[in-house]
C-alpha cells in the first residue's frame, strides 16, 4: 500500500502544481506583472540611477533626444528623462496605497456586513451608501488648494478613503450568497468561529472580485494623481508625470514642436494603464474557466460539422472545414 500511495503522490502533485501556475503563465497577466514590476523596480531605483537632477537647469535649452539627454530637454534646459525616472515613485506610491487602503475598507465593511447581517448590515450598508455619492476628484482637489502642503500621503489617502464603496458593495452581494453556502454550515456546524470562517471560508471565493477591486482602484488613483498635477492643483515642486505634462503645456510644447516633452510621460501612462488591464484581464480568465476557454472550445454538430464557441458570440463554423453548398445556400437565403 505504501507503494501506491507514493507512486499516485506525484500524479496527484502536478494538477495542483499547475493549477498554481496557470495564473501566471497566462499571457495577458504574465505581461502585465513583468510591467509592473518594471515600474515599482523604477520608483524606487529612479532617484538613483537618474543621470541629472530634475529640477537642475542647463545650457540646453529644449533639446531634441540625443545621447546627452536620451528623453531631450525643458526650456530650461531640465533632463526630461531624470524628471520621468524621479517622477515615477510619486505615482507608484499613490496608486498603490491607495489601492491597499481602499481594498481593505472594502474587504472590512463588505463582507462584516453581508456575513453578520441584521443590524450591522443595515448600519454598514448605509455607510457605503453615504460613500458612494461622495465625488473623490473634486474633494481631492478641495484637500489639495486647502493644504498647500498636502502631498502624495494625503492625496493617497483621500483618495483611499473615498474610493471603497463600489468594492464593499460588490463584496457584500458576494457574501450574501455564499453565507449560506453548503460548507460554510459546516464550518458553523462545527463550531468555528465567525472570524475564522471569514477568513478560511468566504475570503478564498472573493480573491477575484478584491483583486479585480484593487487593480481598479490603483488605476483611479494613478489617473487622479496625474490630473491634478496637470491642472496644477497638487505642489509642482515634487514631480511626477503630471508636473512634467502641466509644465509641457504650460509652455505650449506642442506648438512649438517639442513632442519629446510631453510623449514620454504620456507614454509611460499608457503602459502602466495597459499593465493594470492585462493583470485585470488575466485575473478575470484565471477564475472564470468560461473566459478561459474562450475560442479554444470545438464541437461536433449532428450533421458532423466542427463549431467553434466563443463567449458574447453565435457558435461559428470552423475556418477548417469546408462550407458545403447546402451551408452556403442557407447563408445566402437568410441573408435575402
Amino acid at each position: 500500500m505504501t507503494a501506491t500511495i507514493a507512486a499516485v503522490t506525484p500524479a496527484a502533485a502536478a494538477p495542483a502544481k499547475r493549477r498554481r501556475l496557470r495564473f501566471v503563465a497566462n499571457p495577458k497577466a504574465a505581461t502585465g506583472l513583468v510591467v509592473l514590476a518594471f515600474f515599482c523596480l523604477i520608483a524606487i531605483i529612479g532617484p538613483w540611477i537618474a543621470p541629472y537632477d530634475p529640477s537642475a537647469r542647463s545650457d540646453d535649452l529644449i533639446q531634441a533626444p540625443s545621447g546627452k539627454h536620451w528623453f531631450g530637454t525643458t526650456h530650461l534646459g531640465q533632463d526630461i528623462f531624470s524628471q520621468v525616472l524621479v517622477g515615477t515613485r510619486g505615482v507608484m506610491f499613490v496608486g498603490l496605497l491607495a489601492g491597499l487602503v481602499a481594498t481593505a475598507l472594502s474587504i472590512l465593511i463588505g463582507v462584516s456586513a453581508g456575513f453578520l447581517g441584521g443590524a450591522a448590515d443595515d448600519g454598514l450598508s448605509a455607510l457605503s451608501n453615504v460613500f458612494l455619492v461622495i465625488p473623490a476628484l473634486p474633494l481631492i482637489i478641495i484637500v489639495a488648494s486647502t493644504i498647500p502642503s498636502a502631498g502624495d500621503l494625503m492625496v493617497a489617502l483621500v483618495i483611499g478613503f473615498t474610493s471603497w464603496a463600489w468594492g464593499a458593495r460588490v463584496l457584500r452581494a458576494q457574501t450574501l450568497s455564499l453565507r449560506r453556502r453548503d460548507y460554510v454550515e459546516a464550518a458553523r456546524a462545527t463550531g468555528e468561529s465567525t472570524w475564522r470562517i471569514i477568513t478560511f471560508e468566504i475570503m478564498p471565493n472573493l480573491t477575484a472580485i478584491i483583486a479585480s477591486g484593487f487593480v481598479g482602484t490603483v488605476i483611479f488613483a494613478v489617473m487622479s494623481e496625474i490630473t491634478l498635477a496637470f491642472i496644477g492643483i497638487s505642489t509642482i515642486s515634487e514631480w511626477n508625470w503630471g508636473t512634467i505634462l502641466f509644465w509641457a503645456q504650460s509652455q505650449q510644447a506642442l506648438a512649438q514642436g517639442a513632442w519629446w516633452w510631453f510623449v514620454p510621460a504620456g507614454l509611460a501612462i499608457a503602459v502602466l494603464g495597459t499593465a493594470l488591464s492585462l493583470v485585470n484581464f488575466g485575473i478575470d480568465e484565471f477564475v472564470s474557466p468560461r473566459l478561459r476557454s474562450s475560442g479554444h472550445t470545438r464541437v461536433k454538430t449532428k450533421d458532423g460539422r466542427s463549431v467553434r464557441m466563443r463567449v458574447g458570440f453565435t457558435p461559428v463554423l470552423s475556418s477548417r472545414e469546408p462550407v458545403t453548398p447546402v451551408v452556403r445556400a442557407r447563408a445566402e437565403e437568410e441573408v435575402a
